[in-house]
């Protein structure tokens, strides 16, 4: 062991002559553990949120989306999905006619945006109705008639809903209910809009409150009929091999489509949502590294005071020939290893805590609120490498002052009066 390691870990071990110097070594340590602790659980949290808003926005939506610039929807739309499906990058492709309406059940109502959907070509693209927790969504892929003939001897149509939509409605399986189109029929007191119940089969819960609060499904052709759009469309929906490069491959689908044809992708979608988390992880960052800041103030006043404290000590090395560059790194490696203890012990417990809360889920979320119902955490060890540099870089500044000033006693002047 080198001489001023062995010096600096003995002072560390030695009791003290000044009771109050081993106090704040104590909370020096403890400091700097607490510091480091938090910013593992903090970057945890926040790479947690990211990551779980991302995989539940990916499996409930598309990569891109194809619409006509125009609104009045896309009518070769069989033609054009088979041969957009072929495209490099696509490995999937799914039709859909969106409209909001008002869906109602006694006093009870909610405003949902309402999906007409291929089911089986649905699954490719999203996993919502791949998440149907009460009820089923196989009646969905019975055939549906578009033809007015059959009105009366139809059966109501199905609908799946989200499970936060279905507590709104306080409906459950097998219900029905009256579904509001805005898409009226022209009559001579103007535009009526069109009603029609239909059976809630089936109730998904994403946990992902924006979809499971204000969204359905039901047949492609029911939606056609109710919205009036006979044998028409309003989005083609995409999955792509590459999801980051989603905004280059929607550039080449929109190209392949032809003109009045226009994309969108997830990434434009939900964009200032990851800015947003962006931002807090940076702001989390520098507000609980004030912690390692007055950890760092803390191994300043310790070692200040233990050079007070070793004055006469430091002498006598001094006098037997220690020079002081060797006396100023025995307090370098002091502050060092309070650092290195305190950093250890904070890496440790970050790094318990952060895989007990993503393991057990033992923080819960308002999920209107949060978009998800519970606190997830996702530890990285790049972050834990980041944070312990970081943390001993700023405790060796604080050794700096202190050092010095042992490095400039004077034996002479310290031992005058002993």
């Amino acid at each position: 062991m080198r001489f001023e390691l062995f010096v600096a870990a003995r002072y560390l071990r030695a009791k003290r002559r000044q009771a109050v110097v081993g106090v704040i070594t104590a909370i020096s340590v403890a400091g700097v553990a607490v510091g480091v602790a938090s910013l593992i659980i903090a970057l945890a949290i926040t790479n947690g949120m990211s990551r779980d808003l991302r995989e539940r926005l990916l499996s409930s939506t598309a990569h891109v989306d194809l619409m006509r610039v125009q609104s009045d929807g896309i009518r070769n739309w069989r033609e054009l999905t088979d041969r957009l499906r072929q495209l490099p990058h696509v490995t999937a492709a799914s039709p859909g006619l969106y409209e909001q309406v008002l869906v109602s059940r006694g006093a009870l109502s909610g405003g949902v945006e309402l999906k007409g959907i291929i089911p089986a070509e649905e699954r490719t693209v999203s996993d919502l109705i791949a998440n149907v927790k009460q009820g089923s969504a196989t009646p969905l892929s019975q055939t549906a008639t578009a033809s007015a003939e059959d009105d009366v001897n139809r059966a109501t149509p199905p609908l799946v809903i989200g499970y936060d939509l279905a507590n709104t409605l306080d409906a459950k399986v097998g219900d029905t209910v009256l579904v509001t189109s805005p898409q009226g029929e022209l009559t001579p007191y103007g535009i009526v809009p069109k009603y029609q119940p239909f059976q809630i089969v089936g109730i998904f819960r994403s946990g992902f409150y924006q979809y499971d609060s204000s969204f359905g499904f039901i047949r492609l052709a029911d939606a056609q009929r109710l919205f009036g759009e006979p044998d028409v469309i309003s989005v083609i929906s995409f999955k792509v091999d590459d999801l980051y490069h989603a905004d280059r491959i929607g550039k080449e689908i929109e190209l392949a489509a032809g003109p009045g044809f226009e994309t969108t992708n997830w990434m434009e979608q939900n964009r200032e949502l990851f800015r947003a988390l962006k931002e807090e992880q940076v702001v989390t960052v520098i507000v609980i590294g004030l912690i390692v800041c007055v950890a760092a103030l803390n191994i300043l006043i310790a070692l200040t005071m233990m050079v007070m404290e070793k004055t006469k000590d430091i002498a006598v090395l001094m006098s037997m020939g220690v020079q002081p560059g060797q006396i100023r790194r025995i307090f370098l490696m002091q502050g060092f290893l309070i650092s290195v203890f305190g950093t250890v012990l904070g890496l440790v417990l970050g790094y318990v805590l952060a895989w007990a809360g993503g393991h057990y889920r033992f923080i819960h979320l308002s999920a209107d609120v949060y978009s998800i119902d519970y606190l997830p955490f996702a530890p990285r060890l790049l972050h834990g490498v980041i944070v312990a540099v970081v943390s001993l870089c700023v405790s060796l500044l604080a050794t700096l002052y202190p050092s010095s000033s042992a490095a400039q006693v004077l034996p002479a002047e310290a031992l005058r009066y002993e």
